[in-house]
């Protein structure tokens, strides 16, 4: 795959995770200790980050 296909693929990737982290954030209060579902929402709120900054740093690393 070529450099400019990959990196608007990864863009576009970028901004649907984006979205998606922003929706969750919305309602997000933090963790609740001991709910479960608030454990849960915890750990789906900082793997979307993870993803969100993983993708920045691949973005990153192509365009330098």
């Amino acid at each position: 795959m070529d450099k400019p296909t990959k990196l608007k693929e990864l863009q576009e990737k970028l901004a649907y995770y984006q979205a998606k982290l922003a929706g969750k954030m919305k309602r997000y209060r933090g963790v609740i200790h001991e709910s479960a579902a608030s454990e849960m929402k915890h750990q789906e709120v900082m793997v979307l980050r993870g993803m969100v900054d993983g993708l920045k740093q691949e973005i990153n690393d192509l365009d330098q």
